[in-house]
């Protein structure tokens, strides 16, 4: 195990510098300047969606953990706790990295305080890690089927295999949409274990899972320019997979990784327009959520000492 850690740390960190170095060599022919200038051509009312859709994709990150807790059953919870405590969670592990450790000390810290076991966080966070892996499947696959070209601008892949892999994820879902309607064993592979949820259950995945991601990527579609803008579908294909990369790159907020996808696969927009749309990206969906969470740390673990001394 010790090994394995290692050996993803090592990746990260070369993905890390790799991208460091492809970012050099893209910024030396960028004007920092023309970048502002793109910002600024941002208008008030894509401002405005673009804010709409992070709002939209917290939402659906709050509905990952409101899913979670009805399938494990137990305790009401309010929707404000969960979306708070949720928000919390993937402000911090969106930019921290460790996606993993970080939500599950905030959810341990906050869940205990309702009544929640540690099984039952556990179960909570491996849930919503699935619910989230589920939804990333699902879309692709359908991204995949629906613009199996779009998949060329990152590799040279036909499109006839790009669409035939989009229907096998679809029918890997569909397996455990079939689980789960006609309740099928728990499956187990190796250390991997799927427990099929009840239907309603994994209906609310398949929506929460793909709305989280969309609403994701419309943050970056909304900043760019109408001009030689290549459309939604191309922007959230992307997306999912500068957004994969990241995840598997352990590098906090995607550090470059994003960049240097977006810049490759869009060779149509002007760069300094790319990055404007990055920067809004990552001030939106990562860097003042990100301080917000630490206000929202800080507040509740001062109550809960207050409450000790109590």
């Amino acid at each position: 195990m010790k090994i394995r850690n290692a050996a993803w740390s090592i990746f990260g960190i070369v993905a890390v510098v790799v991208s460091g170095f492809i970012l050099y060599r893209e910024f030396r022919r960028i004007s920092f300047a023309e970048v502002a200038d793109s910002l600024a051509a941002i208008s008030l009312h894509n401002w405005i969606l673009s804010i709409v859709a992070t709002l939209c994709a917290y939402g659906a990150l709050a509905w990952y953990d409101r899913i979670a807790l009805a399938h494990i059953g137990g305790k009401k919870i309010s929707w404000l706790f969960i979306s708070v405590c949720s928000f919390t969670t993937y402000a911090l592990s969106h930019n921290i990295g460790a996606s993993v450790l970080s939500g599950a000390v905030v959810r341990y810290r906050a869940y205990t305080t309702k009544g929640l076991t540690p099984q039952q966080i556990g179960l909570l966070i491996v849930f919503c890690s699935f619910t989230f892996a589920l939804g990333t499947v699902l879309t692709s696959a359908v991204v995949m089927v629906v613009g199996p070209r779009i998949i060329s601008r990152l590799i040279d892949m036909p499109a006839w295999l790009s669409v035939a892999i989009g229907l096998v994820l679809l029918g890997l879902v569909a397996l455990y949409v079939l689980g789960s309607w006609r309740h099928f064993p728990p499956f187990h592979w190796r250390k991997f274990h799927v427990q099929y949820p009840r239907l309603p259950i994994v209906a609310r995945q398949l929506l929460a899972g793909p709305l989280e991601l969309c609403s994701a990527a419309a943050i970056i579609y909304f900043a760019l320019p109408v001009e030689h803008n290549p459309g939604y579908l191309i922007v959230l294909g992307v997306f999912l997979a500068s957004f994969t990369l990241a995840l598997l790159s352990h590098a906090p907020g995607g550090l470059g990784v994003l960049e240097v996808t977006f810049l490759a696969a869009m060779p149509e927009l002007n760069p300094n327009d790319v990055l404007a749309a990055l920067i809004v990206f990552r001030l939106l969906y990562l860097l003042v959520p990100f301080a917000i969470s630490l206000v929202i740390v800080l507040l509740f673990e001062r109550t809960q000492l207050a409450r000790k001394d109590i």
